[in-house]
């Protein structure tokens, strides 16, 4: 005999695919907003590992990742080369300015591009360094995924137009360089960066030299690079707890929706749970057919949240540069919001079912 569950789909295909959609919903919400968390954080990570200075010398408040300001005078430069045990110290401004298409933010930094490639072991593969107050180099990836090469034109701070002139590898930092004097005239900032990259002669000594710059330059910050550039939920102050909070609501979105449509299904079907109690249909059948049929349509639209997430995550990237990665964990997570809401959903209609007169079902008009 034909499942009465599908049967019941079968027959009324809007109102399946309307629950569907709000079980769909529920998975995108925790994909999308998880997977783009995930993503940026990992790789602000590893374009971060990639800085191979030891130090981080600023100002104290000026290596947060969202910082944007630049009140250290770039004199700084000359002292810290001066003292015995540091290599290189390299000058920076970064800068968060709004995504290229209005949408999201972009870290732009400011360096001499030729003590800055040597420090972290760059080079060009396109193109040579920026030089003009309007012209940029940007990484391999951010060529590849905005489809950007040499001679295209980026619009930074706001809307003013830079020419990419090169392209450079290994990815380290900001995706987008222009040259320190470039990045002082457009913040209008003369003599001033966020911070000095410090590389030392021997990387091992970095918390005996870190102690020595603190005495030789007193009133500074002075902290390990590998301790600034945290993971971008670190970064954010409680976004852990939304991300939390938007997979409740999500958990409540899949189960109100799928609690409507069944609902308002077992009142269209009063007059055929009459038919099956008279015929003998014990509850716990009722209970079952009902249950399987939300089970369904959360199964439904848990596979299609995840086809819709993948694609969208896959356009925003594509369109707009951010990156997602998606974990089994945060996956498993937003099936189980998916199917779940919708099987709770299910419960108190299904119970009102159960309980309904077999007489009083068969006389309901």
């Amino acid at each position: 005999m034909d499942s009465l569950a599908a049967a019941n789909v079968r027959q009324r295909p809007v109102r399946a695919l309307v629950s569907a959609a709000g079980v769909a919903l529920g998975v995108c919400l925790v994909m999308l907003f998880t997977g783009l968390a995930r993503g940026m954080s990992n790789d602000l990570q590893r374009r971060s590992s990639n800085l191979r200075a030891e130090i981080i010398f600023t100002r104290p408040g000026s290596t947060e990742m969202m910082s944007s300001g630049a009140n250290l005078d770039t004199r700084y430069e000359d002292e810290l080369k001066k003292i015995a045990g540091v290599r290189l110290a390299v000058p920076a401004i970064r800068y968060i300015s709004q995504g290229g298409r209005g949408f999201g933010f972009e870290q732009v930094e400011g360096v001499d591009w030729r003590p800055f490639a040597e420090m972290n072991g760059m080079s060009l593969v396109e193109g040579r360094a920026p030089e003009g107050v309007n012209e940029v180099v940007i990484d391999e990836t951010k060529s590849r995924n905005n489809d950007l090469r040499v001679g295209s034109t980026l619009k930074l701070f706001g809307d003013q137009p830079y020419t990419v002139v090169g392209v450079y590898t290994p990815e380290a930092g900001p995706r987008i360089k222009m040259s320190l004097a470039a990045m002082q005239d457009a913040l209008e900032a003369p003599g001033k960066c966020t911070w000095i990259y410090v590389k030392l002669d021997n990387p091992a000594e970095e918390v005996a030299m870190a102690r020595r710059l603190d005495v030789a330059l007193p009133g500074n910050k002075i902290q390990f690079t590998r301790e600034v550039f945290r993971g971008f939920e670190e970064s954010i102050p409680y976004l852990g707890t939304f991300l939390r909070t938007l997979v409740g609501l999500s958990a409540v979105v899949s189960g109100l929706v799928v609690m409507l449509a069944m609902y308002t299904t077992i009142t269209e079907r009063t007059r055929e749970i009459g038919i099956l109690k008279a015929l003998g249909a014990s509850r716990r059948y009722i209970v079952g057919e009902i249950e399987k049929e939300a089970m369904l349509i959360s199964v439904c639209g848990v596979a299609a949240g995840f086809a819709v997430s993948f694609l969208a995550g896959y356009l925003i990237q594509r369109a707009y540069g951010l990156q997602f990665e998606y974990s089994w964990a945060w996956g498993l997570t937003a099936a189980l919001i998916g199917l779940l809401g919708g099987v709770l959903g299910a419960l108190y209609p299904a119970a009102r079912a159960a309980n309904l007169d077999a007489v009083s079902a068969l006389s309901y008009d």
